[in-house]
């Protein structure tokens, strides 16, 4: 049994209720909140190990609460929406969500999406003893979760640290969407290679890339990605 913490966060008590129970009976402790107020109060006093969030909340909506939650240490969030729009799922994780399910979705999926995320998370706590990794002035450092480029500090969520440093781990080494998803994530779904591509897209923005002559991360059209290979 797990004993970490997850806070369910749902207006829909039927459905709160339900994966409230799943979790249990995976061994998790589970706290849930029916609005955003109640959600970060909880958050703030309980410390949940993860966080699943529906989007769609009365007056407080789940980006709102979502970017609430970020703004102190970061906690895993996989957000629960009833929106196909890719448009959605990627604010969501521009706010610092970590997966999405779309509704509806099956008890069963969701408990394997928690403890792909938890498992990633401890996976990041275990690696982080590693010596930074310095490319052409960027610096990754596990240790402190720290990315800087040419000493500049780069504010990076743990998912898109991940994904840099996995990159930068194996310069000019080609990784496709499947394999990316496979490391950093923990499993595949049929949308993985949007989301990826969302991600790659921020990290880029974030370090500077201009999009015509990448200096970090490069595209290789119809596979994936790879780190620019300086050597």
């Amino acid at each position: 049994m797990s004993g970490q913490t997850v806070l369910v966060v749902d207006d829909e008590e039927a459905i709160a209720e339900a994966v409230r129970a799943r979790l249990e009976s995976e061994g998790y402790r589970v706290v849930v909140a029916a609005d955003g107020p109640e959600a970060l109060r909880i958050h703030r006093d309980e410390h949940p190990d993860l966080v699943v969030l529906d989007l769609m909340l009365p007056g407080m909506d789940g980006l709102e609460v979502c970017r609430e939650i970020q703004r102190g240490s970061w906690t895993p969030v996989l957000m629960l929406t009833a929106r196909t729009e890719e448009a959605d799922k990627v604010a969501g994780f521009a706010v610092g969500a970590d997966d999405y399910l779309t509704k509806p979705f099956s008890l069963r999926e969701l408990a394997s999406r928690v403890k792909a995320i938890l498992r990633r998370m401890e996976r990041m706590r275990a690696t982080g003893s590693e010596g930074p990794i310095v490319r052409d002035g960027l610096e990754v450092d596990a240790t402190k979760r720290r990315v800087t480029v040419d000493g500049g500090e780069v504010a990076l969520t743990p998912l898109e640290f991940e994904i840099l440093a996995t990159l930068a781990r194996d310069p000019g080494v080609v990784f496709s969407r499947d394999q990316l998803m496979d490391r950093v994530w923990g499993y595949r779904d049929y949308a993985g290679g949007r989301v990826v591509d969302s991600h790659v897209a921020r990290i880029r923005r974030k370090l500077g890339e201009d999009g015509t002559e990448p200096r970090f991360i490069r595209t290789v059209h119809g596979v994936g990605y790879a780190f620019q290979d300086q050597r």
